[in-house]
């Protein structure tokens, strides 16, 4: 019994340090969101310009966020990029909630999810630093395939303000969505053809 009890507060010991010296090395970061968000607004097509690498996106150019909003309140979310591999374009369809101001929870897997936080967004919705839960996730957004030099460092540094390691920020390649026959975006399934 009592080897029993040892072994028990000897595992419990170990994981308490393991989540000590995770939280360590990952660090706090400032996850508040924006006070306000104008959710139709912030609908529309919203391009990747830096993220930190993740396992969904590994790689992917010219990746886009389509986001529409549904008669049920929910969100579709359609995530696209293009596979260096193979250059084709790849699409994630998923769903959103709203969990309150500038904080979403996204699924693309049925019942599993993850937390979406609008972190910082210009004025007039032309640029977007999203967030998930821990320091691994964050995106910077903008509505067009660039985004001014003075706007991407600000971003940055903002990031690095709320405790991400902007060293690891890998800037997307969004050349061919300023190309002549660049590819076409994927449509949401409810909205009507581009001419």
């Amino acid at each position: 019994m009592v080897t029993l009890f040892f072994i028990l507060f000897l595992l419990i010991t170990l994981l308490m340090i393991a989540w000590v010296v995770r939280t360590l090395l990952h660090g706090r970061i400032d996850r508040r969101t924006v006070a306000t968000l104008d959710l139709a607004r912030y609908m529309g097509l919203w391009y990747e310009i830096a993220r930190l690498e993740n396992r969904f996106e590994l790689g992917m150019v010219a990746v886009t966020a389509r986001y529409t909003l549904r008669d049920d309140g929910s969100i579709e979310v359609v995530n696209s990029g293009v596979s260096p591999r193979n250059h084709e374009r790849h699409t994630a369809v998923g769903r959103a909630k709203t969990k309150g101001p500038g904080r979403l929870w996204v699924s693309f897997a049925g019942p599993f999810g993850s937390d979406y936080n609008i972190l910082e967004l210009s004025p007039e919705y032309e640029w977007a630093l999203v967030g998930g839960r821990s320091a691994s996730y964050l995106w910077i957004l903008a509505r067009h395939p660039e985004l001014d030099a003075a706007t991407f460092e600000l971003l940055k540094t903002k990031a690095q303000q709320r405790g991400y390691d902007i060293e690891q920020l890998l800037t997307v390649d969004q050349s061919l969505h300023r190309a002549p026959d660049a590819p076409e975006e994927p449509q949401a399934p409810n909205e009507p053809a581009r001419a």
